[in-house]
């Protein structure tokens, strides 16, 4: 495996500014970036012109992470050459929230076959159901196969996020690649670094992703509360103070979900992924040291499930927004401990509205929210 990585401030950039892209003949390129380069819908023709070998995925962002480091409105190109190449890009259309669970199931029907054994899926951020569009990969995906992947940003505005996938760009699509065979396989790591506190909440109402009540009361008056001056911020500010969603009321923690929208006139909170109805949950809060230790938790995982090959990968890291706004001009040292432990491993990614991975085992992949999330794809030597 080869690699090379070029990070781009300028609009018009030229075939002379990813020279050292077209040295290596790439067959996979990633592309991360500011919304402002998406809103080309001609980005994926000039990508594509310029490394027509290659299949091209990528999506906007909240913020790009580089080899170097974290930017804002740069964007990153990141090019691969395999020995032995066995993979498929492809796309499939979502044009409104309720056909999440479709789209995702025409993406897998697009990329299944026997010998799939990964597919990192990149959807669009803000008019997207992510729980139901795993439900509908993994209706169509084989239990062995690994899904990773991420929503789209847009620098935090929550307004119009973008996908590209070839030459297509859009803000209604979602994007994958599926990878074949034994010699590409994809390991991953998850975690937050997120505690609790305020005592666990009961879910009294609630419809897929949209939170009515909690403990009988409207849910937006119970949250306010909590948040105090924070509150007036709202929506924005709900990423500082994402729930956990429970197994019991006993329960410390769990999957974390980030409020996406505020509804005053129904006291409705609006979730990135669905709600279980007389579930518990629980609000929580962090500091950067939390952040830190939980993106190197979620390196050790990925590191963990494979390390043979330490010279033969590279990772895409996919965190959530949220986190970039506690930790401010700290938010490189996560990544930085993210290299510690992947080593020579070269990185690439962006900050997201939801990420998509396994909890623990490969049948359980979940949309989760405020963590870091890595995939590495590691080539037999």
């Amino acid at each position: 495996m080869k690699t090379q990585q070029c990070r781009i401030s300028k609009k018009d950039f030229s075939a002379q500014d990813l020279k050292s892209l077209v040295d290596i003949n790439p067959q996979l390129v990633t592309v991360f970036g500011g919304v402002s380069y998406f809103e080309n819908p001609e980005l994926g023709k000039k990508i594509k012109s310029i490394l027509p070998n290659a299949h091209v995925i990528g999506c906007s962002t909240a913020g790009e992470i580089s080899e170097d480091g974290v930017y804002d409105n740069n964007l990153i190109i990141t090019a691969i050459h395999f020995k032995k190449p066995n993979f498929k890009s492809f796309y499939s259309h979502i044009s409104k929230l309720e056909d999440s669970e479709q789209s995702g199931a025409k993406l897998a029907e697009g990329l299944v076959n026997k010998d799939l054994n990964g597919i990192f899926v990149l959807g669009q951020g803000v008019n997207i159901n992510g729980s139901a569009l795993i439900s509908g990969i993994r209706a169509k995906a084989s239990s062995n196969v690994v899904v990773t992947g991420g929503l789209a940003g847009d620098g935090g505005a929550f307004k119009k996020t973008y996908v590209l996938s070839n030459e297509i760009v859009s803000s209604e699509i979602i994007a994958g690649v599926g990878l074949y065979g034994a010699d590409v396989t994809m390991s991953f790591g998850s975690m937050g670094g997120w505690e609790p506190f305020g005592p666990p909440r009961k879910v009294t109402k609630c419809a897929s992703n949209i939170l009515f009540e909690l403990d009988g009361q409207p849910a937006l008056e119970v949250y306010k509360k909590y948040l105090g001056d924070y509150a007036k911020d709202l929506p924005g500010s709900g990423l500082l103070f994402p729930f956990a969603i429970l197994k019991n009321e006993t329960d410390q923690s769990g999957l974390i979900r980030t409020i996406l929208a505020v509804d005053e006139k129904t006291g409705s909170l609006t979730f990135a992924g669905d709600i279980p109805q007389n579930g518990y949950l629980r609000l929580m809060h962090t500091k950067t040291a939390g952040l830190v230790s939980g993106a190197e938790q979620a390196a050790q995982k990925a590191w963990g499930m494979d390390h043979k090959h330490q010279n033969e990968e590279f990772s895409i890291l996919v965190s959530c927004v949220g986190r970039k706004l506690v930790m401010g001009q700290d938010v490189d040292e996560e990544v930085d401990a993210v290299k510690t432990i992947l080593k020579n491993n070269m990185i690439t990614g962006f900050y997201s509205y939801g990420e998509i991975c396994p909890q623990n085992v490969i049948t359980d992949c979940k949309l989760h929210n405020q963590t870091m999330t890595i995939t590495r794809f590691v080539e037999a030597a």
